[in-house]
This record gives C-alpha cells, structure tokens and sequence, in this order.
C-alpha cells in the first residue's frame, strides 16, 4: 500500500469534491505502506479505497473485490480499539500497526517502524540462488519458515500477502528482487505500478 509524497497532488475525495493531498511527516513506514489505499487522504480507509487502489494498480475486478473484502475485513476492527464495529469496514491508518499479524517477517516492529536488520535478514536466509532475489521456491520456504504454531490467521494472511505480491511484481525471470521488496515495505512501490498501469492504459 504508498508513501504520500511531500509535494501535493490534486486528487478528488468519496464525494467527488477535489482535495488536496496533505503533507505526512511523522508517519512510519507502516503506515507509508497503507497510505496508498487512502485514497481521499482523509486518514481512513474504506472497502471502496482499496478496490480503487488495487485496480489502479492493475488488478482485475474480482481479485480487487476479494482484495478490499479480506483486507478491511481482517483489520477494521483491529485499527479501531474501544470503537463499536462498523459495517462500513474503515481501517484507521494511524493505528494500523495494530492490524500486524503473526507468522510474519518481523521487518515491521510493533510501532510499525522498518527494522533493517530483519530485512535483512530476509535475504540472508531465503535467497540462495540469488542474493539479492527471491524465487517463487524460495519465497514458498520463507512462508513456511516463518510459521509460528497454530497460527492459522497469520499463516492465511502472510501467505495472500506475498502470493499477490509475486503475481503482480515479479520480473521476467519470475524473481521477486531485493529493490522490489523495499519498495513495497515503503509503499512506493504502488505509486510505482499505478504509473506503469496508467501509461499503458494511455499507450494502448
């Protein structure tokens, strides 16, 4: 999910009206990596955010349906401690390293903050044809790997996570790269496919 960029951009909100992107300086990385889905930058996303996020990078209907269902689904709740559950599925950026799930690479710290050793890490362990890639083998071990028991929603969400992320982001050779991995960690990463997604769409 994208790093709000310091310059702003015009984009319009759920009603239609054009507003301004704010300017984010104290969000951590976490939250850059969701911020992409914000699509009206109001702090807050919605079902609809992410269907409009995950088709603006390229994906199709269903899998952008199922995408915004699974996703506000698991961490709606979960972002909004104390609060009653709503049946709109908001996901609450500011608080979303409350959404993280087990069974995970541990590159996210539960403030949500990029841990560069984790990261790592990573590649030290899994990446053994290629230091700085992960093949689809590769990315499989690491999954199983990282399994903590009896965690079965962790498992679910991790594996739906890095499956989707190979299926849209690999190379011709069917790697996930090293720059790829950061970039989605970040968020930047998605402003970075919905341009090659609109371009082609242009150029068709």
């Amino acid at each position: 999910m994208a790093t709000l960029s310091s310059s702003a951009k015009d984009n319009k909100n759920q009603e239609g009206m054009v507003v301004e992107n704010p300017i984010v300086h104290d969000q951590n990385i976490l939250q850059k990596h969701v911020a992409f889905f914000d699509r009206n930058h109001d702090g807050i996303i919605y079902p609809s955010e992410t269907f409009q996020g995950f088709r603006a990078i390229g994906c199709g209907i269903l899998l952008s349906t199922v995408a915004a269902i699974f996703i506000n689904s698991s961490l709606s709740q979960k972002t909004r401690p104390g609060k009653f559950p709503s049946i709109l599925l908001p996901i609450e950026v500011k608080n979303i390293q409350r959404g993280k799930h087990g069974s995970d690479t541990g590159v996210y710290d539960t403030e949500g903050r990029f841990v560069p050793s984790k990261f790592e890490e990573l590649f030290r362990m899994h990446a053994r044809k290629y230091s700085n890639a992960l093949t689809s083998d590769e990315l499989r071990d690491m999954l199983k790997a990282n399994r903590v028991s009896k965690d079965y929603n962790g498992w679910l969400a991790s594996y739906v996570e890095w499956k989707i992320l190979y299926v849209l982001a690999k190379d011709k050779n069917g790697l996930l790269t090293k720059e790829t991995i950061r970039a989605v960690y970040d968020g930047s990463l998605f402003e970075q496919m919905e341009k090659k997604h609109f371009e082609k769409k242009i150029n068709k």
